[in-house]
Protein backbone atom coordinates (compact mmCIF):
# COMPACT_ATOMS: atom_id res chain seq x y z
CA UNK A 1 0.00 0.00 0.00
CA UNK A 2 3.23 2.35 0.40
CA UNK A 3 4.67 1.81 -2.57
CA UNK A 4 1.47 2.55 -4.25
CA UNK A 5 0.88 5.73 -2.54
CA UNK A 6 4.45 6.68 -3.59
CA UNK A 7 3.90 5.96 -6.79
CA UNK A 8 1.08 8.35 -6.96
CA UNK A 9 2.55 11.00 -5.34
CA UNK A 10 5.65 11.32 -7.60
CA UNK A 11 3.87 10.88 -10.94
CA UNK A 12 1.66 13.66 -10.23
CA UNK A 13 4.27 16.30 -9.43
CA UNK A 14 6.01 17.75 -11.90
CA UNK A 15 10.18 16.96 -12.29
CA UNK A 16 11.33 20.25 -12.99
CA UNK A 17 13.48 23.22 -11.41
CA UNK A 18 12.30 26.53 -10.92
CA UNK A 19 13.58 29.25 -13.30
CA UNK A 20 16.31 30.99 -11.58
CA UNK A 21 16.60 34.81 -11.27
CA UNK A 22 19.05 34.92 -13.86
CA UNK A 23 16.80 32.79 -16.20
CA UNK A 24 14.21 35.58 -15.61
CA UNK A 25 16.48 38.48 -16.45
CA UNK A 26 17.48 37.03 -19.40
CA UNK A 27 13.89 36.52 -20.43
CA UNK A 28 12.94 39.94 -19.92
CA UNK A 29 16.05 41.37 -21.56
CA UNK A 30 14.93 38.78 -24.71
CA UNK A 31 11.47 40.02 -24.39
CA UNK A 32 12.46 44.00 -24.41
CA UNK A 33 13.68 43.20 -28.28
CA UNK A 34 10.80 45.31 -30.05
CA UNK A 35 10.26 42.02 -32.50
CA UNK A 36 12.39 39.56 -31.43
CA UNK A 37 10.35 39.80 -28.08
CA UNK A 38 6.53 39.44 -29.79
CA UNK A 39 7.85 36.37 -32.22
CA UNK A 40 9.55 34.59 -29.00
CA UNK A 41 6.67 35.24 -26.74
CA UNK A 42 5.23 32.77 -29.20
CA UNK A 43 7.83 30.40 -29.52
CA UNK A 44 7.74 29.86 -25.49
CA UNK A 45 4.25 30.20 -25.57
CA UNK A 46 3.74 27.58 -27.99
CA UNK A 47 7.23 25.74 -27.91
CA UNK A 48 7.54 22.34 -26.92
CA UNK A 49 10.24 22.03 -24.51
CA UNK A 50 10.50 25.27 -22.41
CA UNK A 51 9.66 25.20 -19.18
CA UNK A 52 6.20 25.26 -17.71
CA UNK A 53 6.75 28.87 -15.99
CA UNK A 54 8.10 30.23 -19.15
CA UNK A 55 5.37 28.76 -20.85
CA UNK A 56 2.47 29.93 -18.61
CA UNK A 57 4.01 33.36 -18.31
CA UNK A 58 4.36 33.59 -22.27
CA UNK A 59 0.58 32.86 -23.00
CA UNK A 60 -0.15 35.45 -20.34
CA UNK A 61 1.56 38.16 -21.80
CA UNK A 62 0.05 37.15 -25.54
CA UNK A 63 -3.78 37.13 -23.76
CA UNK A 64 -2.49 40.44 -22.27
CA UNK A 65 -1.32 42.27 -25.62
CA UNK A 66 -4.58 40.97 -27.17
CA UNK A 67 -6.87 42.44 -24.35
CA UNK A 68 -5.00 45.84 -24.52
CA UNK A 69 -4.63 45.59 -28.12
CA UNK A 70 -8.43 45.47 -28.23
CA UNK A 71 -8.92 48.28 -25.50
CA UNK A 72 -7.39 50.70 -27.73
CA UNK A 73 -9.25 49.89 -30.80
CA UNK A 74 -12.42 50.55 -28.44
CA UNK A 75 -10.53 53.72 -27.15
CA UNK A 76 -9.47 55.10 -30.71
CA UNK A 77 -13.30 54.34 -31.69
CA UNK A 78 -14.88 56.16 -29.63
CA UNK A 79 -12.25 58.95 -29.62
CA UNK A 80 -13.01 59.49 -33.77
CA UNK A 81 -16.68 59.19 -33.52
CA UNK A 82 -16.45 61.74 -30.57
CA UNK A 83 -13.97 63.97 -32.42
CA UNK A 84 -16.09 63.50 -35.68
CA UNK A 85 -19.28 64.02 -33.94
CA UNK A 86 -17.82 67.67 -33.35
CA UNK A 87 -16.49 68.25 -36.23
CA UNK A 88 -19.89 67.74 -37.80
CA UNK A 89 -21.92 69.83 -35.36
CA UNK A 90 -19.17 72.57 -36.06
CA UNK A 91 -20.10 72.38 -39.57
CA UNK A 92 -24.19 72.46 -39.24
CA UNK A 93 -23.83 75.23 -37.14
CA UNK A 94 -21.93 77.57 -39.31
CA UNK A 95 -23.75 76.34 -42.33
CA UNK A 96 -26.74 77.56 -41.72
Amino acid sequence: MDQMNQFNQSSFQPQYKPMTIGDWLITFLIQAIPLVGFIMLFVWAFGGDNHPSKKTWAQASLLFALIMIILLIIFFAAMWSFIASFFSSYNMNYSS
